[in-house]
């Protein structure tokens, strides 16, 4: 979504050039996965951070055009706010030592980051929602300079014909009633308050359904063990709040279409798969495209002429439509491959907790996807679903069904069932003892103690105003905490709450 765009405006040729390519990218897809045109090696991983820029006063720093220009790194990109920015990591292999690796080649990153952020008069912050947002920085003018951003904007605010309503209330901090947010945005900006983290897996096409499938499951409890963003415009609302914000902010439907039932764009699904093609074809089906733009490519001449097909226009498609677990196809040195991207945990708190919530991850996503019996013909579609949103509402205090089991909160459904297949799923992947008894025991501490970031977060909040602050006081000293703590590289479970 950072690359470059046309500013000029649409024309209503322009939709049904694009609509009719996007077509014939997905007819060569269907046709590339019949003929078994994808290679596939072995699974790598990748892994996308996105990364907040505050002052020294802990408010939003506009910066991150300067900060990118001191990089001058090609791993670090634009987001679409201004106090932004996406750092891609190289993708590797799953295997051996590569978790180990990833871990000290982010956190080289982000050091490298933070020194540039330091000539910008800013600081890095990994945290799934800036708590010192206010509603002034949802502004249009805060925006990245990227013609692809402002296009956006103005098709999502086309579509919905009215500004984005934001409206949800919180589970209610120790000893206060719960808190309603009900609040307006002129533009898409209360996306970029949805800070995330981004994992990627690189699959054979014959296993992408059972990846997929596995990744859906597993939702709600990654949610629930990873939160990390429980306010937003100084409410403390869902712990996991980037869930319910990021459906809002680019929901193209008003409130007639909702009523019928027209599916957002921020979309978990309604089905279990049996191909990746079903997804793409689903997205195709239900979604107008956004930014329509077409190339010169014909996929179906580049395919018989023995290249591998840019798909464009369907890979431009398929990034409008924000699935919690989405298709990816990409080509990487001539070759197509495809991957399942993760997308429900958010950034931080420390480096170490992100790799452990990836190497729970790709261990019980594994172990799922090669079960002899699929968790999925066990359990509805629908359930999965509500144990996103619970989870994200409630945390360790949600309640999450699965099967054999019933309701179960989200630690101890880790702890019976979920960390031993995950330590399973690494081993059948290859992972170091090492590596997987160093990320899989910050998980095992962290349900034994029921802290993340996000009940660090709302305790320290919560403390600071027992002792006189309000709150626009206390979230910005709790944030400084927070940055400071991170630095010290101790896993969010052992943070202390205190001044």
């Amino acid at each position: 979504m950072g690359k470059d765009h046309s500013s000029d405006p649409f024309n209503p040729r322009d939709r049904g050039r694009y609509r009719r390519k996007v077509q014939r990218c997905l007819d060569t897809l269907a046709r590339m996965l019949s003929d078994g045109s994808f290679s596939f090696p072995r699974k790598h991983i990748g892994l996308e951070v996105e990364v907040n820029l505050v002052d020294e006063a802990m408010r939003p720093s506009m910066t991150n055009t300067m900060v990118l220009e001191a990089l001058d790194d090609p791993s670090w990109t634009t987001e679409l706010g201004q106090q932004n920015i996406e750092l891609n990591v190289p993708p590797r292999p799953l295997a051996g030592r590569s978790v180990l690796e990833l871990e000290d080649d982010l956190r080289s990153f982000l050091t490298g980051a933070g020194t540039a952020a330091g000539e910008a008069d800013a600081n890095l912050a990994m945290i799934g929602i800036l708590p010192t947002l206010t509603h002034d920085h949802f502004d249009q003018k805060w925006l990245t300079n990227n013609a692809r951003y402002s296009v956006l904007n103005d098709q999502i605010f086309a579509a919905r014909g009215e500004n984005t309503v934001l409206s949800m209330e919180g589970a209610s901090l120790q000893g206060q009633k719960p808190e309603r947010l009900r609040s307006y945005a002129e533009s898409i900006l209360p996306e970029a308050a949805c800070t995330s983290m981004q994992l990627h897996l690189q699959v054979a096409p014959e296993e992408f359904a059972s990846f997929w499938n596995a990744a859906q499951c597993l939702a709600g409890v990654q949610v629930a063990i990873g939160a990390n963003s429980p306010f937003l415009l100084g409410k403390a609302l869902w712990h996991e709040t980037r869930i319910p914000l990021f459906l809002q902010s680019t929901d193209t439907r008003p409130e007639e279409l909702k009523n019928q039932g027209v599916r957002p764009r921020v979309w978990f699904g309604e089905r279990w798969i049996t191909s990746i093609f079903d997804l793409f074809e689903e997205n195709v089906r239900y979604f107008p495209g956004l930014l329509t733009e077409t190339d010169d490519e014909d996929p179906v001449e580049a395919l018989e002429s023995g290249q591998a097909p840019k798909l464009t226009e369907l890979r431009l498609h398929n990034g409008t439509v924000w699935r919690w677990n989405r298709p990816v196809y990409d080509v990487v040195d001539g070759k197509p491959h495809i991957r399942v991207e993760n997308r429900v945990l958010p950034a931080g708190p420390t480096v170490l907790d992100m790799v452990a919530n990836a190497a729970f991850f790709y261990g019980a996503q594994r172990a799922l996807a090669e079960a002899d019996r699929p968790l999925w013909t066990q359990m509805s579609f629908q359930a999965a679903e509500d144990n996103l949103y619970a989870g994200a509402r409630n945390g360790f205090d949600a309640q999450l069904y699965w099967p054999g089991v019933g309701w179960i909160p989200p630690d101890e459904l880790v702890l019976r069932i979920l960390l031993p297949l995950a330590h399973e799923g690494l081993r059948m992947s290859e992972v170091t003892d090492e590596a997987r008894e160093r990320y899989l025991g910050v998980i095992e501490q962290r349900c034994l103690t029921r802290r993340t970031g996000s009940w660090w977060q709302r305790e320290t909040v919560a403390w600071a105003q027992k002792r006189g602050a309000d709150r626009e006081t206390a979230l910005a000293g709790m944030l400084a905490r927070y940055l400071e703590l991170a630095q010290s590289e101790e896993p969010v479970h052992s943070w202390p709450v205190d001044a």
